[in-house]
């Protein structure tokens, strides 16, 4: 393996297609990060060095990828150099601090936090649907969207490029990892303290018995559900639910598309699911929808409520597609689609989709 510091951003463009290009992946010791290193060691191999950087605090461990164990770094300017690609996965004002560096020094960043997903300078990439906006970078970064939205926009994307999506109505129903290993610690201490009992029978039982366990929730999720997701923002919408409308917009190309969103948390460890009542230019047909879906990348249909045949979280989790069932035309509008999606916010919903971006450059710069 070569040096943890070799080269630089000089001259190193002429020799890319010579050979394998180097990786990062910063924060690799988190959710996403420990996902993300399974998924490369499961996908081709199509990277040098991948260099594991985190915190300080983490610098020294170990950690396995492609059956190597490899030294985790700390977080510094000079793990970049030789760095062609690198993936991030850390909190907002980390990514906002760094990425710009590791880009000044010659590597394309993927990013996997909110930091630059609006920013008009920085492409909102599912290689699906728009992997050719990963081409214009001005900034040297290419934005992962957030989980809600990736477990839906895949499918979405596919019905729009056929019909033209011109309205969006959805409601999530967000797994606890979203919030984080908190909110998968906080759902397992609640589950284990409603066990047994007959909590859930009473107004206001739950809540009492949770006492201050709460973590990252605003109310208890075991035998519950939590109508907010996301900090407060302006007339009472919540973060996530306008990174579904943004996000939507900007990958889409449809700057003006009318949607609304609703985030719900529910006791599901991994795997969001949304309702999704989508409106097009064209009218649409359920035997449509399903020819089109059948044969998207990412796609899985599932849909035959007859046989029971439907997604849920506890069946799509750990797999990389969409899952889509329950696809109905609206009862009163020719032109709108019914829906139910369901796909790993871990993977697709996180790592898998900064891991697609990372090829797609990678593709790019060895060309």
């Amino acid at each position: 393996m070569t040096s943890p510091f070799s080269g630089t951003a000089t001259g190193r463009a002429g020799d890319r297609a010579a050979r394998k290009p180097q990786l990062a992946v910063v924060g690799a010791t988190g959710a996403v990060g420990s996902v993300l290193l399974g998924i490369l060691s499961e996908r081709a191999d199509i990277w040098g060095e991948i260099r594991l950087v985190s915190s300080a605090r983490s610098a020294g461990r170990k950690l396995t990828v492609r059956g190597e164990e490899v030294e985790v770094l700390a977080l510094a300017e000079e793990v970049f150099g030789g760095i062609d690609v690198a993936v991030f996965d850390v909190p907002d004002e980390v990514a906002a601090q760094w990425a710009p560096i590791a880009a000044a020094k010659g590597a394309v960043v993927g990013d996997n936090s909110a930091a630059f997903r609006l920013d008009p300078d920085v492409p909102l990439v599912v290689p699906e649907v728009n992997a050719h906006a990963a081409r214009v970078r001005p900034r040297g970064i290419v934005a992962n969207p957030n989980c809600t939205t990736l477990s839906m926009i895949v499918a979405l994307g596919a019905l729009h490029a056929e019909y033209g999506l011109s309205e969006l109505i959805v409601s999530s129903y967000q797994a606890v990892s979203g919030a984080g290993r908190d909110g998968v610690d906080t759902l397992r201490s609640q589950l284990a303290a409603v066990s047994g009992t007959e909590l859930g029978t009473t107004p206001g039982d739950v809540r009492r018995a949770m006492g201050d366990t709460l973590g990252p929730f605003p109310a208890p999720v075991a035998l519950n559900v939590v109508p907010w997701a996301g900090s407060l923002q302006e007339d009472g919408w919540s973060s996530e639910e306008l990174k579904v409308r943004n996000e939507s917009r900007k990958i889409l190309g449809l700057p003006g598309l009318r949607v609304s969103a609703t985030c719900v948390r529910v006791p599901v460890i991994t795997t969001h699911s949304l309702t999704v009542h989508a409106r097009f230019e064209n009218e649409v047909t359920v035997a449509g929808a399903h020819e089109i879906l059948a044969s998207a990348p990412g796609v899985v249909v599932c849909d035959d409520p007859a046989q029971g045949e439907f997604p849920t979280p506890a069946d799509v989790v750990g797999t990389d597609p969409t899952w889509v069932g329950r696809v109905r035309r609206a009862l009163d509008d020719p032109r709108a689609l019914e829906l139910f999606v369901c796909g790993d916010n871990l993977r697709k919903g996180a790592a898998l989709n900064a891991a697609q971006i990372a090829e797609v450059v990678a593709a790019e710069l060895t060309a």
